[in-house]
């Protein structure tokens, strides 16, 4: 994959075992969970309603919290080489939020201090936003 030319369409990373089974199969189960309880509602069919949204609960926060640590991670990674590549903007840099951090990490090195200014105008407010204005993409194949 890592020859693989990224770009905002296809930047997206699917683990099929986690997208396309896991998450499926255990939020199809507590659906039907759900729907036997409300058809029968005895108390084991709640307990096994309730350990079923338990389950999708662990399982979703199991990838929801990595998920935030490496955006603190791409926070740090793109604070640095901001601060690298324009030294002189670094309480500029200090102004942008975690959103715009990770946005811009697919943006190359020459087009960081047009988008920047962008940023700071309130242009570019989400992560989306700031992807979506990246022209020359900078791949980033080691995400989560």
């Amino acid at each position: 994959m890592s020859d693989d030319v990224q770009s905002y369409g296809n930047h997206w990373r699917w683990f099929p075992p986690w997208h396309f089974f896991a998450i499926p199969i255990l939020a199809s189960n507590a659906i039907v969970q759900l729907v036997r309880f409300v058809q029968d509602p005895t108390a084991s069919r709640a307990w096994t309603g309730i350990v079923a949204i338990a389950l999708v609960t662990a399982v979703v926060s199991a990838r929801w919290m990595p998920l935030r640590v490496q955006d603190r991670l791409i926070a740090l990674e793109e604070t640095l080489r901001l601060t690298r590549l324009m030294p002189d903007r670094a309480l500029e840099i200090e102004q942008l939020t975690r959103d715009q951090f990770i946005g811009i990490r697919f943006a190359s090195d020459a087009e960081v201090p047009h988008l920047l200014d962008r940023m700071l105008a309130g242009e570019l407010v989400t992560r989306d936003d700031v992807k979506r204005a990246v022209q020359h993409w900078r791949p980033d194949h080691q995400r989560i």
